[in-house]
């Protein structure tokens, strides 16, 4: 496994295993076969409804907790400075956890403004040791600004979708001069065009990889954290097997020209849905 340094000194795992559209029932079984494989970052959220089935594989697991990088989020509803640290004391108690190591806001919601407050109370959660690192999801250039103008730590991750097809480089050059790093979910695109993509095919049967593995090693090449997601076991295991080849310069330069700005998930800007 490699790790990143994020602003504040703490150590996180560059790639991690997400667990969207995975039922509390699924997590379980899931999240343990992806610690058996190796992984210690474990990504989830309130609103993916598996904080209570993630917990328990983190209990079943037998690996020490200081080992692991648990991540959760705070939902759209839950906006608001005083809602925050309730909806973060929840999902603590559905998690089975004394601390999380990271805290993000999962989308700004501009239309209720209440981003700002929200990130002031992760910031306290953060002062008072119950979380070690806080960030965000989903934030665009703008939103970034407005919580490095008015609030007093610079967010440590921006989780956003990224992949080939979908490179933000404005984005990523901005969180890169402020030393916040970008962590990619939906890397694979979901399954979808990028994974039958030629250019990416032909550097599969060059390496002798699949294109899913192409795509996540252009993820750790390019500095990004990504959190691939599977149910799968055989899928939970290829998706780590990924630090045993290195694209060269020229199949990165080949992927960048794949840039097309497209996009799967939600606009940040126009995503106000609670």
């Amino acid at each position: 496994m490699d790790y990143v340094t994020l602003n504040n000194g703490l150590k996180m795992p560059q790639l991690g295993f997400g667990v969207w559209k995975v039922t509390d029932e699924e997590a379980t079984p899931a999240v343990q076969k992806a610690l058996e494989f190796g992984y210690r970052s474990i990504d989830t959220a309130t609103i993916y409804g598996n904080e209570v089935g993630v917990g328990k594989a983190i209990e079943n697991s037998g690996v020490p907790r200081e080992k692991l990088f648990i991540t959760t989020k705070v939902w759209n509803s839950d906006h608001g400075y005083e809602n925050t640290l309730k909806a973060f004391d929840e999902s603590l108690e559905r998690l089975g956890q004394e601390y999380v190591d990271l805290y993000l806001i999962h989308w700004p919601t501009p239309k209720y403004d209440q981003y700002v407050d929200t990130y002031k109370a992760l910031e306290k959660l953060n002062k008072d040791g119950r979380v070690k690192a806080i960030g965000v999801c989903n934030f665009d250039v703008e939103h970034l600004q407005r919580l490095l103008d008015e609030c007093e730590v610079v967010p440590a991750i921006n989780q956003v979708e990224y992949h080939p097809y979908l490179q933000q480089k404005e984005l990523k050059n901005f969180c890169e001069e402020h030393k916040i790093q970008l962590e990619a979910y939906s890397p694979l695109m979901n399954g979808r065009d990028i994974l039958h993509d030629e250019v990416i095919k032909e550097l599969a049967e060059k390496y002798g990889k699949t294109p899913a593995q192409v795509i996540l090693r252009w993820h750790l090449q390019t500095n990004v954290v990504v959190i691939p997601k599977s149910v799968t076991p055989s899928r939970i295991e290829e998706n780590l097997n990924v630090f045993d080849f290195e694209l060269t310069d020229e199949d990165m330069d080949k992927i960048a020209e794949l840039d097309r700005n497209l996009r799967v998930g939600n606009m940040p800007s126009e995503m106000n849905k609670r």
